[in-house]
């Protein structure tokens, strides 16, 4: 596969007994256009040890329940409502992520960096490619090198912490805050609205689900003060029903191709040897469509979260990962579709215009876009909505 010794696992045992070997018999490691195209190397691509407990608190310290209880749940509602309005999903999430990580403001530049982001990322799942030419890559430098000359200015975002650390820790280096933060860009916008569109497509072709999610989130309304609708984390953490919507659409989306893992010595499991130096490809999208779990696999059936979760555990569901890499951003992710849904469900109407047929290359994508009609509710004394002006969006 692309060059390498590869091999692929999709058993439920052994995948999480390989996940849970990192930083014993395994290393993380990166398709080589990845590594290459963010000038990154072999022998760094497995932050390991202290490095990766550094990382990890700092993502935390940024992401985690604290910050995004009382920093970041206002500011994602903001985000949802402005996108909505705007007609433009992707972009305006791009902007919340980049300014949240390295005060990124698009009024300020010449040309979209969001654009040039998802150029950049047309050529990660090709043959090794070196472009450190490339718009981003150009963006993204000059953005650290411009704070790294004024390292006494702090802007409240994710680079101060890294501009802090860099009086302590050798290890960061210039080039390495611009590959970190290419990651985190990469984690958020690859993954948080394409799994956001498939799960409006889904409810959009599931009335029942949709009037349940309505259900849910009117009621969060009506038990507010009519002064203050501002969502609160108690509101996110009663959203039930939406949370297991989106862990179906998690389940379904299966978005990216799987975790990569190289074997640092021979591994014996389950009567096969893993030669050392070999790259492991750990797939969860089997593990998500075993009938023996998830009855009816291929049926959208967010129910299905309430009946069965018994039997579903950390070893069958992954899809933020497993081990000592799980995603330190799983909570702003669901946090952000669920603000999303709970915007789109109660202020908005919407109708599929056309495309919506998905494609895998490698990550999943839609191959025409998702485009939809998008018309605000209004509503009157008498109880009624209506419909007001319209416009159409592409979603994806």
């Amino acid at each position: 596969m692309l060059g390498r010794q590869v091999v692929v696992t999709a058993d439920p045992e052994a995948n999480h007994f390989i996940l849970e070997q990192e930083g014993k018999s395994v290393e993380m490691c990166y398709l080589d256009s990845v590594a290459q195209l963010c000038g990154h190397d072999e022998s760094s691509a497995g932050a390991t040890g202290h490095i990766h407990r550094y990382l990890r608190t700092l993502i935390l310290n940024h992401f985690g329940y604290e910050r995004l209880r009382y920093k970041l749940l206002k500011k994602v509602e903001a985000m949802a409502h402005k996108a909505w309005l705007n007609r433009a999903t992707s972009q305006i999430m791009f902007d919340f992520i980049s300014k949240e990580l390295f005060s990124y403001d698009p009024k300020g530049c010449t040309e979209s960096m969001g654009d040039a982001f998802i150029n950049f990322l047309d050529s990660l799942a090709s043959v090794p490619l070196n472009i450190p030419g490339t718009t981003f890559h150009k963006c993204l430098k000059e953005i650290v090198d411009e704070r790294c000359a004024s390292p006494e200015i702090r802007r409240g975002d994710f680079l101060d912490y890294f501009l802090e650390g860099m009086k302590k820790e050798a290890f960061i280096t210039k080039d390495f805050i611009a590959f970190v933060m290419f990651g985190l860009l990469f984690a958020s916008f690859e993954s948080i609205p394409i799994v956001l569109s498939l799960a409006l497509k889904l409810i959009m072709e599931h009335p029942l689900v949709l009037q349940e999610l309505k259900n849910e989130h009117e009621a969060i309304l009506r038990n507010k003060d009519t002064s203050n609708f501002t969502l609160t984390w108690e509101d996110y953490k009663s959203m039930t029903f939406t949370l297991h919507v989106i862990d179906e659409t998690l389940r379904m989306a299966n978005v990216g191709l799987g975790n990569f893992r190289k074997a640092l010595e021979d591994i014996k499991i389950k009567g096969h040897t893993i030669p050392a130096g070999w790259t492991i490809l750990v797939v969860s999208s089997v593990l998500h469509m075993d009938p023996n779990i998830y009855p009816d696999p291929l049926v959208f059936n967010p129910w299905r979260w309430k009946d069965g979760r018994s039997k579903i555990t950390t070893k069958n569901f992954t899809p933020f990962g497993g081990g000592i890499r799980f995603c330190p951003g799983a909570e702003l992710s669901k946090l952000t579709m669920a603000i999303f849904l709970h915007v789109a469900v109660t202020k908005y109407r919407f109708t599929k215009i056309k495309g919506g047929n998905l494609v895998r290359n490698p990550v999943l994508k839609f191959k025409d876009g998702f485009h939809i009609k998008v018309s605000k509710k209004i509503s009157h004394e008498d109880g009624a909505e209506r419909e007001a002006k319209s416009g159409s969006v592409s979603i994806m």
